[in-house]
């Protein structure tokens, strides 16, 4: 294997005239998707720079609970972009999502560094957090479908789950549907992106570790590891947060709680 090829500062800054491409086609075809795309590119590049420069004392350090602390930054920044997305009131269902995110990040983590990679010391740096980043960020992504989807169920479709109600059937009955229809919308793009996995595309850390000089088998072995994690993370992420945002989204009389479930309401 040969060693991985540098890139420079001035090639990295040529990287982006590629994007002229897709700038004309916005332009022939009046998207107006190129301000937005500059801002979000922008964005993107001064957000990642800065976390490598913190990674970076972060990995040097690697001390416990400046490993942690950053995680937990990862999951509020999680947590909150779900419930902007979502359109779901910050106020009352924070809290029920940062512990639905945790939880599935300890019960994930636990599993795969201690018993799986098998570390001496789980808050490894080098592998506690990067892991944790995955299976946050496509926690994130799903949730948003997944909470949209249920919530937006309960609130367009009151009809019906108060008609399971009055027809005798339990609480539990009566959501299950809307249950049902986030969770398969939310993980079944997940499910199909997984199945064709190696044949139409290499993954993200699959790639990056051939690229840095790992062995493809090696890589092959821990991106299988990341796909497991990433889809029990998510599976559990989504769940517990709609397990746990129950608790305020109805009250005594399990009426359901509207105002507590969108910003948006009418």
């Amino acid at each position: 294997m040969s060693t991985i090829q540098d890139i420079s500062w001035i090639h990295l800054a040529f990287s982006f005239c590629i994007l002229l491409i897709p700038f004309a086609g916005f332009w022939y075809y009046s998207v107006g998707l190129t301000r937005s795309t500059i801002i979000a590119i922008t964005r993107m590049t001064i957000q990642l720079s800065a976390v490598a420069v913190n990674l970076e004392f972060i990995f040097e350090k690697n001390n416990t609970f400046l490993n942690i602390a950053w995680v937990m930054i990862m999951i509020l920044v999680g947590v909150f972009t779900t419930l902007k997305r979502s359109n779901l009131n910050a106020k009352q269902l924070a809290l029920p999502l940062i512990i639905s995110g945790l939880t599935s990040l300890i019960i994930v983590d636990t599993f795969f560094l201690g018993f799986v990679i098998k570390l001496p010391y789980l808050f490894e740096s080098q592998y506690f957090i990067p892991i944790s980043g995955m299976i946050l960020g496509n926690a994130m992504n799903h949730n948003i479908v997944g909470l949209n989807a249920y919530f937006e169920g309960l609130v367009n479709n009151q009809n019906l789950y108060y008609f399971l109600l009055l027809n005798g059937k339990s609480k539990k009955v009566a959501i299950s549907p809307f249950i049902v229809k986030a969770i398969r919308k939310a993980l079944n793009p997940m499910i199909a992106n997984t199945s064709v996995m190696g044949l139409i595309s290499l993954p993200g850390m699959m790639t990056g570790q051939i690229l840095g000089g790992n062995s493809p088998a090696i890589a092959i072995r821990y991106q299988i590891m990341i796909m497991l994690a990433i889809f029990t993370g998510c599976t559990i992420n989504l769940m517990l947060s709609i397990i746990i945002a129950n608790i305020k989204a109805f009250d005594k009389m399990e009426r359901i709680a509207v105002d507590v479930l969108t910003t948006n309401n009418s």
